[in-house]
């Protein structure tokens, strides 16, 4: 798991798949003026996800893991809070894989939790379950980047 600000993304260009291709989009975009959409920069390979999100309270958001994609998420406009764990030491699967959707689910609670501020990253690789969508009533602009792992 990475978590920093989106100014020293080039930092991480070499370890994290699909980070530069979007940086240069997210350069050449403003991303809190177009509508809410899904934009393949890179086929199914790189994923950009453009959300008006709704934060829940902690109980209603779900651990989850990914196989195939990694996930860049992005709070825009407002702070939101996360969760992690260890992918690995998850027990509790509420939903199995769905190879589909890439995602399982999970009822284990965090082992860690943090802040998000707008206008940071979080990289989730396939080794970290996370919860994210903690941000009780807010409304604001997230991003979230599904990028392939090479396998």
């Amino acid at each position: 798991m990475i978590l920093d600000k989106l100014e020293n993304a080039a930092n991480y260009y070499d370890s994290v798949p699909g980070l530069e291709r979007f940086m240069e989009f997210y350069a050449a975009n403003d991303l809190e003026s177009l509508p809410a959409c899904k934009i393949k920069l890179d086929g199914d390979d790189l994923i950009v996800n453009i959300n008006d999100f709704h934060g829940k309270a902690e109980s209603d958001c779900r651990m989850e893991a990914h196989k195939e994609y990694l996930d860049i998420q992005i709070p825009l406009t407002e702070d939101e809070e996360m969760g992690w764990k260890a992918q690995v030491d998850c027990q509790d699967i509420t939903t199995e894989y769905n190879e589909q959707k890439d995602v399982e689910f999970y009822g284990d609670k965090a082992t860690a939790k943090f802040c998000v501020p707008a206008g940071h990253f979080a990289v989730f690789f396939p080794e970290d379950a996370h919860q994210p969508g903690i941000a009780p009533g807010k409304v604001y602009r997230k991003i979230i980047v599904k990028a392939k792992v090479q396998q």
